[in-house]
């Protein structure tokens, strides 16, 4: 069994506005990098292989919480929000032809204009998981983690989800050869 621990990256200033970041190159604003610069990854993780998504935010986040540079894993990419990237969700769901949903109720098959869905990033992200070789911290992105843990609790993008993903927190999924399972409580890192 393996086991593989999800982290989202720090703040930027994207997300801050409540825009769509989606695979746009946002750096962590100042106020992330300081904060994340305190915290550090909890024992065991600290010592379990570290990979990020290839985007900027995952790899700084990374490198401030292991103290050492990641492996760069494609596979963890964001979802491609395609015409919606760079909008506020607030004026999407405010214009109703823009068609915007919100996430919890896409099924796995619904996707933004030019984007992905669920299943496409489900697609990409099981076989990377299912080949892991060794306990792994991903630090990655909130759709990531959404399909990720959707696969470990059999929730299916119809309806409120049964995790709460948060900041600062480990979220442990374990990998078996049959089967996936969400551990209940995340970990959250610690202060320096």
């Amino acid at each position: 069994m393996i086991r593989l621990a999800l982290l989202r990256h720090g703040h930027t200033d994207w997300n801050r506005a409540g825009r769509i970041q989606g695979r746009t190159d946002r750096p962590l604003d100042n106020d992330a990098r300081l904060h994340l610069a305190a915290q550090r990854l909890p024992e065991p993780w600290d010592q379990a292989d570290l990979v990020a998504s290839p985007l900027l935010r995952a790899v700084d986040t990374a490198r401030a919480v292991a103290g050492r540079d990641p492996k760069v894993e494609p596979a963890l990419i964001e979802m491609d929000w395609g015409i919606w990237e760079g909008r506020r969700g607030l004026d999407l769901k405010a214009d109703p032809a823009s068609g915007f949903c919100d996430v919890d109720n896409w099924g796995w098959h619904f996707s933004p204009p030019e984007g992905e869905s669920p299943a496409d990033l489900r697609e990409r992200l099981l076989p990377w998981a299912s080949a892991l070789p060794r306990d792994t911290v991903a630090i990655c992105h909130i759709g990531v983690m959404r399909v990720l843990l959707a696969q470990a609790t059999g929730w299916n993008f119809d309806g409120p989800p049964p995790f709460q993903i948060k900041r600062n927190r480990l979220y442990l999924i374990e990998i078996g050869q049959t089967q996936w399972r969400a551990l209940p409580d995340p970990l959250r890192l610690e202060h320096r």
